[in-house]
């Protein structure tokens, strides 16, 4: 076996026998831990996730800090990627329409994961003159006392952005003009690399006004895109959202299989893809909650938890627009090219560049927003110089995975990400009764008026 296919082979044991499981299985456990809260106060998220770009005042909270509403754009620019366009569509084809059920079953309680995620982050997080820093490696560090397994995940961490993850979305972004637009691969490499370039040197401050000004123009473009198919097609949704519940509890067999196989693909795919559109227990959205100036750590949580609904909303209109299209049932058609379909279907070469324009912004915005948390975890680790040489790096693996596909990266990128999911998971679960502490101390001083 080649070192590409064992490779392969580690990532599916990692993530489909356990990985996937777990991050489910934390999901579950703080939604019944902590009593519902993403049903039960799920208008506190979108309260206080938009209340603050609603009020904004000139010199509010300074300049140099950030409000949750900051916060949440640069971890919904971190969350937004290639994923909810090609991930949807490799779920429908691969999992069958019921994947799209499991989806949303798993954002929903990927939402309780995240709440616990952001309140720790704001609980063991550190205030320095440059802003606020922390994440997974501070609260595993301060949290649980393990330094060495902080620094597993700083290593992990530092790695995916600096390498491994930047590459793979330059990629998707070379992928994405060269088909829209007659560009040679190099002359986007440079652009990437210079765009970004731009925006990180800026440091945290220029990166969280970028996606404060970027990530919402992306997500409602996008989904307005959407919303004109679902028009068009609008005498088909009902029957589309029937496929949907029907085949999410098939018990039909799937590919010559046993009974039951085709719902347990549905669970399998629409799952994964829904864990990883979201990212909720992976350890990267953290870092963006940690920035955020709140009066109480839980408040942070609840904006977290709408950051995961953001992302719902962008995956199922990938999902609507391929199942009212019908694409999903032509042969032959993988991954990008699925939804491109449906667009190019629908809008013609416009779709195809709507499209396309729509992958770019996913995956630059990625590449931003993970530098940032990146960059903590260098400063925390290196200092000043470090983060010197880590704006290099990702500048370079940027410009190296705009001209180069290599599809070993990607597979890298899958094992870096699952070696850094597996401290941030312990975490969560030794550290729930801090969360879940935070979050009666804020319904308790919430029934007392202290909050609104």
């Amino acid at each position: 076996m080649d070192v590409l296919g064992f490779v392969k082979e580690f990532n599916g044991i990692l993530w489909n026998s356990f990985l996937m499981y777990a991050l489910l299985g934390v999901g579950i456990f703080y939604t019944i831990y902590l009593g519902f809260p993403q049903i039960r106060h799920f208008n506190l998220a979108m309260k206080y996730a938009f209340g603050p770009a609603m009020r904004r005042k000139k010199g509010e909270e300074g300049k140099s800090k950030v409000n949750s509403f900051q916060a949440l754009a640069t971890a919904v620019a971190a969350q937004v990627g290639t994923g909810n366009v090609a991930g949807i569509a490799t779920a429908i084809s691969m999992g069958g329409v019921g994947s799209i059920f499991w989806m949303w079953i798993s954002a929903i309680l990927g939402m309780g994961t995240i709440f616990s995620e952001a309140v720790l982050a704001q609980k063991y997080r550190e205030v320095r003159p440059g802003g606020a820093i922390g994440g997974p490696a501070f609260y595993i560090r301060e949290g649980l006392g393990l330094k060495w397994l902080a620094l597993f995940f700083s290593i992990a961490f530092i790695t995916y952005v600096g390498f491994t993850g930047s590459m793979v979305q330059a990629n998707s972004i070379t992928v994405a003009l060269t088909t829209a637009f007659d560009i040679e691969p190099w002359v986007v490499g440079v652009g990437i690399a210079l765009i970004v370039g731009i925006v990180i040197v800026g440091g945290q401050k220029r990166i969280t006004t970028v996606a404060e000004l970027v990530v919402p123009f992306m997500a409602i473009a996008y989904i307005l895109g959407s919303l004109v198919i679902m028009c068009i097609y609008f005498d088909q949704i009902p029957q589309a959202f029937a496929e949907v519940f029907r085949e999410a509890f098939s018990t039909k067999a799937a590919a010559g299989g046993a009974a039951g196989i085709a719902m347990k693909y549905a669970i399998r795919y629409g799952v994964a893809r829904g864990l990883f559109s979201n990212e909720a227990g992976m350890g990267t959205s953290p870092h963006a909650h940690a920035m955020a100036e709140v009066k109480d750590p839980a408040m942070q949580g609840f904006v977290a938890m709408s950051g995961v609904f953001i992302t719902l909303l962008i995956c199922t209109s990938t999902a609507l627009v391929i199942l009212l299209t019908g694409v999903h049932k032509q042969p032959g058609l993988e991954s990008t090219a699925i939804t491109q379909e449906a667009f190019d279907m629908v809008f013609g070469k416009a779709g195809i560049i709507f499209l396309q324009v729509s992958i770019f912004f996913f995956a630059f915005t990625t590449i931003i927003g993970n530098y940032i948390f990146g960059e903590m975890n260098v400063r925390s680790l290196f200092g000043k110089v470090g983060v010197y040489v880590f704006r290099a790096v990702v500048i370079g693996s940027v410009f190296v995975g705009a001209i180069f596909a290599v599809t070993f990266v990607w597979e890298i990128t899958d094992t870096v990400t699952g070696l850094m999911v597996i401290p941030n998971i312990i975490a969560l679960i030794f550290l729930a009764p801090q969360t879940k502490a935070a979050y009666k101390n804020f319904l308790k001083k919430r029934s007392a008026g202290e909050i609104d």
